[in-house]
């Protein structure tokens, strides 16, 4: 293996940041790729140099090996570091790095082509005798065959793309008549995602837990493993919170998992960092569900109860250094647990949001470590992953963790758009969570539609919003006005001045007075009366006294109407009702069935002409890496098509119409 000194990171967002503050860390010269839609993304400012790899889409620029493999050439990097997702599991990418004289940190194409395709990989790991779920992995792709082989196993069976990975492609099965449409799309999103329709069955393993070995190989024959992390709280199989250890791990399963994971490694050649993924059921029985060959989104918890630098030993070991550790002197300290902070609305069944970051303050704290990729005046592009932060802490126990990471979530600050974190922190809140007790079907089992609803804003939230607004719109005149004593704010020759405020949220109205005396605000709600007095200021943070008691809010307002209020970890995005019905805004609606978010337009489920009742499927459309069903809100007839499947459509833009009038 050859010496290096500059590394380009063939990524984005938080995980691109954090390889490059690693490798800068180590004197490494860090090259960034990037977008034209990220030309302004944390990662590119970071690094040492910077190469647009092409347009938004990242079929046009981050999957595009060529291109980045160009960059390395105009830049004169030594190494690429692929991070996860994108081209980080791609062997022609491992292979077209080592072809140009590149030193790909990661293990090599052959190791990444056999665990890259499920059916390939389960077959490799049954003959190295590591344990594996019963299932068909077969060639034969054909409709009658899978039919065949789910029965023989069993219902449910899950449907799984061989290719796939993050949930895509992915479809629980419970009885034979919905295996056809299963199949039809996984073996849709699967192709769009992948490239690849080919399809695994597994015999269904109903609410195990899902942990994953972290393993790591270096070139001079050594394989450790660095204990496990559980990821069992899950949504449509994607992670949202992981921590290590497993709560329910013992010495002796540990000792069973980790030398599965190991063999599984060594049984492929394996060089660098790879995950085992297991399913462990209530017996403590595990089975081997899929490697991924390269760093993982939650490898931070590892770090943190090991107290190694996991992309530090990745570029020791692409430079052909030993592994500085041995199997023994691995140790587990404490427990970290960390949340992945989305851009989505968890009420809208989880659409993925995107929008203007207004403010990004991200909490500070003993234990507390934060890693994303966003920053205040940036944007969530509607082009890539949702996933705009991971937020983790460390602590000696578990509960401490929790606790710590339900705070850290409190004092992380994100406005512009909304997030999941208050369904992250109702996850941390549930019992069964604290006694350590989830399964992959906890989310399923345990948060209904109501669950995720918004929060309704209270009359003393409602007061306090006013008085913020009142003093911005306060402070911002005396900004514009010149020669104006400031001991005259709030001064009228009439009395003291009163401003009306009205909030919707979910359908609640709530109607404030606000009336400026001297030194702090009289504000009545219904029929609640409160004395607020600002006590202090501090950049986005208000602290003030409600009738004596002291409450710490979090509050901005951009220049777009919208008044964003963060309080006892709630946020809500606010506007005051009377401005807007004073200017003349009307709302629209009617018929209109427009697209959520940027994306491409897979296919139109309805014809011209076609009855559609509430919740009729519409249309298709994929962003973010995932398909969203569009379906009717009113009843009525279509009376027109205004898009065509497989463009690509821009957000608010009418994809059909459907005429109430004719509602049944």
């Amino acid at each position: 293996m050859s010496r290096f000194s500059s590394i380009l990171v063939a990524n984005r967002g938080e995980i691109a940041l954090q390889v490059m503050k690693t490798a800068r860390l180590l004197g490494y010269r860090t090259i960034a790729v990037y977008s034209e839609a990220d030309i302004n993304a944390p990662h590119v400012d970071f690094a040492d140099d910077a190469v647009c790899i092409g347009p938004s889409p990242v079929g046009e620029s981050y999957l595009r090996a060529d291109r980045i493999v160009d960059a390395a050439k105009q830049t004169g990097a030594e190494a690429v570091h692929p991070g996860y997702g994108f081209l980080s599991e791609n062997a022609d990418f491992a292979k077209a790095c080592a072809d140009a004289g590149l030193v790909f940190i990661g293990p090599s194409a052959k190791a990444i082509e056999l665990m890259g395709n499920k059916a390939t990989a389960k077959r490799r790991m049954i003959k190295a005798n590591v344990p594996c779920v019963p299932g068909y992995v077969g060639k034969d792709q054909s409709d009658e065959k899978l039919t065949a082989a789910a029965s023989a196993i069993g219902f449910p069976v899950m449907v799984k793309a061989a290719a796939g990975g993050g949930g895509r492609g992915m479809r629980l099965v419970h009885s034979a008549a919905d295996l056809q449409t299963a199949l039809r799309s996984a073996r849709s999103e699967a192709r769009n995602a992948f490239g690849s329709d080919e399809m695994i069955l597994e015999k269904a393993i109903l609410r195990p837990r899902h942990v994953e070995v972290q393993v790591f190989a270096d070139a001079h024959g050594n394989t450790i493993h660095l204990g496990e992390r559980d990821c069992s709280v899950q949504r449509r199989h994607q992670k949202i919170i992981e921590e290590a250890p497993c709560p329910v791990m013992t010495p002796d399963l540990r000792a069973a998992m980790g030398k599965a994971a190991v063999d599984a490694a060594q049984s492929i050649g394996y060089l660098g960092a790879g995950t085992v993924e297991f399913l462990l059921d209530a017996t403590g029985k595990f089975y081997f569900l899929e490697m991924n060959t390269r760093l993982q989104v939650e490898h931070p918890v590892t770090e943190m109860i090991t107290g190694l630098d996991l992309v530090a030993l990745q570029i020791s070991v692409a430079q052909g250094d030993p592994l500085p550790l041995s199997q023994d002197e691995v140790q587990l300290n404490g427990h970290a647990i960390e949340a992945r902070l989305y851009a989505e609305d968890p009420a809208q069944n989880f659409l993925p949001m995107t929008g203007h970051i207004d403010l990004w303050q991200p909490c500070q704290g003993e234990g507390v470590r934060i890693d994303s990729g966003i920053a205040t005046g940036g944007d969530v592009s509607p082009y890539y992953d949702p996933m705009v932060a991971k937020v983790i802490t460390w602590a000696p126990n578990r509960e401490t963790a929790i606790a710590r990471l339900t705070t850290a979530l409190d004092k992380s600050l994100l406005f512009g758009t909304r997030t999941n974190k208050s369904f992250l922190k109702a996850i941390l809140n549930r019992e069964t969570f604290g006694k350590g007790q989830v399964t992959t079907a906890f989310i399923a089992e345990e948060f209904s539609k109501d669950d995720l609803k918004p929060p309704v804003l209270s009359e003393t939230e409602a007061m306090i919003a006013a008085v913020l607004q009142y003093e911005e719109a306060r402070t911002r005149a005396m900004a514009a006005t010149l020669g104006v004593n400031p001991e005259l704010a709030n001064f009228s020759s009439t009395g003291h001045l009163k401003t009306d405020y009205r909030y919707i949220t979910q359908g609640v109205t709530r109607d404030v007075t606000v009336t400026a005396t001297e030194g702090r605000y009289v504000v009545i709600c219904g029929e609640t009366r409160a004395a607020i007095a600002i006590e202090r200021r501090i950049g986005p943070e208000t602290r003030l006294r409600v009738n004596g008691n002291v409450r710490l809010v979090a509050s901005l307002i951009p220049d777009r109407g919208h008044f964003h209020m963060e309080h006892a970890g709630q946020t809500f995005a606010l506007r005051n009702e009377f401005d807007f019905a004073a200017a003349g805004e009307e709302a629209g609606g009617g018929g209109y069935v427009t697209a959520p978010m940027h994306g491409s337009l897979l296919e139109i489920c309805v014809a011209v002409g076609e009855t559609v009742t509430k919740d009729t499927r519409l249309a298709v459309l994929e962003a973010m890496k995932m398909q969203h069903s569009i379906v009717a809100e009113i009843d009525g007839t279509v009376t027109d098509l205004l898009a065509i499947p497989g463009s690509q459509i821009a957000a608010g833009d009418v994809i059909l119409l459907i005429d109430p009038a004719t509602q049944h």
